[in-house]
């Protein structure tokens, strides 16, 4: 008997000391992720999720020290699945965050679902303007990462203004997201003289253009065109197989890298707006262009960045909460007063947390770029505007004072 106890002592000291030798395990951080994994923005959800991914797997699994649990769920582009989605990853599987959709529509949706649930929110994508201007205060728990829809398009309709354009044709596509980047253009390029002549609203989704086309009024300089998904490879080549010749100016997802691949020799020249190009010609963007497409075997589009980035920011915010987490307040404080060297240039948070950052003027070319030896269309760099905030140069009492873009703000007076 007393071997026994012995033996048993001996035994239990040998697993104490095992257990203390052993390395702790890491507290689990529980992210979930919606995007459209089927439907017709697949593609997209598929850069959102690679992206991040990428970033995951660079990082051993982890972010700020903490283990990850990654849930991802197919909202199909839907912002009423997206709303389920979002009560099941934050109900069930008890995240500490949920991240993500695409449309602004979503955006839109998925905010008041966490308010109501006292969840932090990052829409990675989508760009509503108004989850951090006029309804902000509705959402304390929402903190984005990418930009909201009339940020680059201030720039580029200051731009168009700089290269002598005088009257343009807005056509974009007819819902949130569609108006707020029409309207952030029209404001900006109206303001420093310009004038929009005509607003075209195809349906979200179209692919025939043949009815809109030969409304296009003769007399205008060129069209800014706002086009999501398989739109944005639709549009161009029809105008041009319709013999429009005049220049087309585009928003940030009419020529994102998402769509190059779809696209022919028609749309060379062609310039758009963002807060990240494939083609920036850092180290920091090289390096990771070349680790996307060794891994996915594509060039990253800025649905890739800015999940990739987003990654980068939850990771260094758990870092500086001592690879723990800090709570739900604590996060969202620290998270924005974040100043982060991204892939697509300086990045920090607004006081309503939404990214301060650069915003590039793109034309596209065909060319050779990181030592790839096809030719390929890529979004060269023009110009850069840096350190471009969501209330452009108006600052933020005088743009909040007005309403939020929409089909009837700014109102077309130039139109007939």
């Amino acid at each position: 008997m007393r071997l026994r106890r012995i033996a048993t002592t001996l035994l239990c000291g040998a697993a104490l000391t095992a257990a203390l030798a052993a390395p702790a395990q890491s507290e689990e951080l529980r992210l979930g992720f919606i995007a459209p994994m089927t439907g017709l923005f697949a593609q997209v959800g598929k850069d959102m999720n690679d992206g991040f991914q990428l970033y995951l797997d660079e990082h051993g699994g982890k972010l700020g020290g903490m283990d990850v649990k990654f849930i991802v769920e197919d909202d199909q582009a839907k912002p009423d699945l997206g709303v389920t989605k979002a009560k099941k990853l934050i109900l069930n599987d008890k995240v500490h965050m949920f991240i993500g959709g695409v449309l602004a529509s979503t955006g839109y949706a998925l905010a008041p679902v966490s308010t109501q649930e006292k969840t932090i929110y990052i829409p990675s994508i989508p760009a509503s303007d108004d989850l951090t201007q006029r309804e902000a205060g509705k959402f304390p728990y929402l903190i984005r990462t990418g930009w909201s829809s009339s940020q680059p398009h201030h720039a580029l309709g200051a731009w168009a203004c700089e290269q002598g354009f005088k009257k343009v044709v807005t056509v974009g596509a007819d819902y949130a997201f569609g108006y707020e980047s029409v309207g952030g253009f029209q404001k900006a390029f109206e303001d420093c003289g310009g004038k929009v002549v005509q607003k075209i609203w195809p349906p979200l989704g179209n692919k025939d253009f043949g009815p809109y086309i030969p409304t296009i009024k003769a007399d205008a300089d060129g069209i800014f065109s706002l086009m999501v998904g398989p739109m944005a490879a639709q549009f161009p080549k029809q105008l041009r197989a319709a013999g429009f010749k005049k220049p087309i100016l585009g928003g940030g997802t009419s020529y994102d890298e998402f769509a190059l691949p779809f696209m022919g020799d028609e749309v060379a020249g062609d310039v758009s707006a963002l807060q990240y190009s494939a083609a920036l010609t850092t180290p920091k963007n090289e390096a990771f262009v070349k680790a996307y497409r060794a891994k996915y075997g594509k060039v990253p589009s800025y649905f890739s960045e800015s999940n990739y980035t987003t990654a980068q920011m939850i990771d260094e915010t758990i870092k500086q909460s001592g690879g723990k987490w800090p709570g739900t307040d604590a996060f969202l404080k620290t998270m924005a007063s974040l100043k982060v060297d991204a892939v697509r240039g300086p990045v920090s948070f607004d006081d309503m947390r939404n990214p301060v950052q650069n915003i590039y003027i793109k034309k596209v070319e065909k060319k050779k770029m990181f030592g790839y030896e096809k030719d390929e269309l890529w979004n060269t760099v023009l110009k850069t505007y840096p350190n471009v905030s969501q209330f452009w140069t108006y600052g933020k009492e005088k743009f909040l004072a007005q309403p939020v873009y929409s089909r009837e703000f700014p109102p077309c007076k130039n139109c007939e």
